[in-house]
């Protein structure tokens, strides 16, 4: 069996700013400050980009605060379900990619992502890219700050959920950013780095992916990673 995880924002999807917004939202209904800015998001999970935005309005945050968030922010995001079809997309070759790697023998799919799960469930059902995506399998925001962690923690669910041994060389993790490419690298496993976010290919190539593509359209590279 081989395991392949993908990342959401920028690698599968982009939400043109209705993430944000929400977030904005969320973070005032529950620090009750309007959010004036937001921490870098690229790469980074949930739990720390919460934090660090509450820092830079000089809030001190803690977990308590960080699960209201969370509970809230997965509340907006499936009432503003038709605000990400309307205005965000799935991104080039991600539906294609999806049913053909479903569509592979050995091939289980799910997620590591630094959104919460609820929020991750959203985002890819409004897209019509859930279908084959293993969910429980996943590795998400609330489990841990460090995506390296998010990865092992995908794997070992992974395993308890089939009983198979599934070895590093057979999982792929796959991602739009520098973060995603350490993070794989951390856990020791193959990294497909597609250049559909804010990191050009030539940098992501450099921070030591696998294999660098442009976009999801041209399928040869995932599969030749998965023989």
């Amino acid at each position: 069996m081989k395991l392949v995880l993908w990342d959401i924002d920028h690698t599968l999807i982009a939400t043109r700013g209705v993430g944000r917004e929400i977030f904005a939202d969320a973070f005032e209904q529950v620090t009750g400050t309007p959010m004036r800015e937001q921490a870098t998001v690229d790469g980074m999970t949930e739990p720390v980009i919460f934090r660090r935005t509450a820092e830079l309005h000089g809030i001190t945050s803690d977990r308590t605060m960080f699960e209201e968030f969370a509970r809230r922010s997965a509340e907006l995001h499936r009432q503003r379900a038709h605000d990400l079809r309307e205005r965000g997309h799935a991104l080039p070759g991600a539906a294609s990619a999806l049913a053909a790697l479903a569509d592979m023998n050995g091939i289980v799919q799910s997620v590591v992502t630094g959104n919460i799960r609820p929020v991750a469930e959203v985002k890819l059902e409004v897209f019509g890219l859930d279908t084959h995506i293993r969910f429980p399998y996943g590795g998400y925001g609330e489990d841990h700050d460090d995506r390296a962690e998010l990865v092992r923690t995908a794997i070992a669910r992974t395993r308890a959920a089939t009983g198979a041994g599934v070895a590093l060389a057979d999982v792929l993790l796959i991602g739009d950013t520098p973060a995603d490419v350490a993070a794989g690298r951390a856990a020791g496993v193959p990294v497909l780095a597609v250049a559909t976010g804010r990191t050009p290919a030539e940098d992501l190539a450099e921070t030591g992916a696998t294999t660098t593509v442009p976009d999801l359209r041209d399928l040869s590279p995932l599969r030749e990673l998965l023989r």
